[in-house]
């Protein structure tokens, strides 16, 4: 994780143990300047390191350390759409996708980039941009985090690039998702990416596939599917991407969000201010940002 010390970034490591969850700062532990990405990049190296000796660092409450983005920020944040059934079925029914209203499953992965200016903390608060929106959702995923980079990646071989995972709100302006043809302007304004609470290394998760994503809304259970419903799952997403482009230690990929966002409804239910959202996966924390 990363969290602030004053006007500083820390590098921490979250202690589970006993039931207390406390926060060790590993920073003297890691080369001057090193963050999270820079832990991923040399995790062979620095991933014992941490696991033998993090465990006898002075710890301090979870509940008092300012969290930040765990990767802050991350190299490249790549985003998959329509990448669930029933998201791909309330999408087309909103009238937002092109072409209108088609609910067809897509045939190849469906990918964008969020800026990564867009990234912000776990806890902190998402700008409503009035002015610019009119129609702010929310989009729950699981992130995943590329370890070892490589191009022309095999299914086959693509769990070996990847160092383990983490949350990720793609925040979306739906009407500039609408308005542009290309959807990066509409999910990249300031804040539009919650990222975090932690990045969780893979060997943390059996069965990935089992995770549950889910969001709320003021509290509401809005969005909830486990990522093997995935229709293109994480090695077709990073032989899909690495097909002819390098990916690099510390890329995120936002690997889709389930049905349940804001246009699923009936009338559209967009967000406002003074709307908390959380989104959650299992095993992997809990966001929790407040709309201003």
């Amino acid at each position: 994780m990363t969290f602030a010390a004053g006007s500083e970034n820390r590098v921490g490591v979250v202690d589970g143990a006993d039931g207390a969850e406390l926060v060790r700062d590993v920073t003297p532990l890691l080369p001057a300047g090193a963050g999270v990405r820079q832990v991923i990049e040399r995790w062979a190296e620095l991933g014992p390191v941490l696991a033998e000796h993090a465990g006898a660092l002075p710890g301090v409450p979870l509940g008092e350390v300012e969290l930040r983005a765990p990767l802050a920020p991350p190299r490249d944040v790549f985003c998959v759409g329509k990448n669930y059934r029933a998201h791909v079925a309330e999408f087309g029914r909103s009238g937002y996708d092109r072409p209108d209203r088609s609910e067809a499953l897509p045939e190849h992965p469906v990918v964008f980039t969020k800026a990564t200016t867009a990234v912000t903390g776990p806890h902190a608060d998402v700008e409503a941009h009035r002015g610019v929106t009119a129609e702010l959702d929310y989009e729950a995923e699981l992130g995943v985090i590329i370890g070892r980079g490589g191009r022309g990646i095999t299914r086959e071989a693509a769990w070996d690039h990847v160092w383990g995972y983490t949350v990720v709100d793609d925040v979306t302006a739906r009407d500039l998702q609408r308005r542009h043809s290309q959807w990066v302007i509409g999910k990249s304004l300031d804040t539009h990416c919650p990222l975090g609470p932690y990045a969780v290394s893979a060997d943390e998760i059996p069965d990935v596939a089992a995770l549950l994503v889910e969001s709320r809304v003021n509290g509401e259970p809005r969005q909830s599917a486990p990522v093997k419903d995935l229709i293109f799952d994480i090695p077709e997403l990073v032989a899909t991407l690495s097909a002819g482009m390098t990916l690099l230690p510390g890329d995120v990929i936002a690997t889709g969000t389930p049905a349940g966002v804001g246009i699923g409804f009936d009338p559209p239910r967009f967000l406002a201010p003074g709307d908390v959202v959380e989104v959650s996966v299992t095993g992997l924390g809990r966001q929790r940002n407040r709309i201003v």
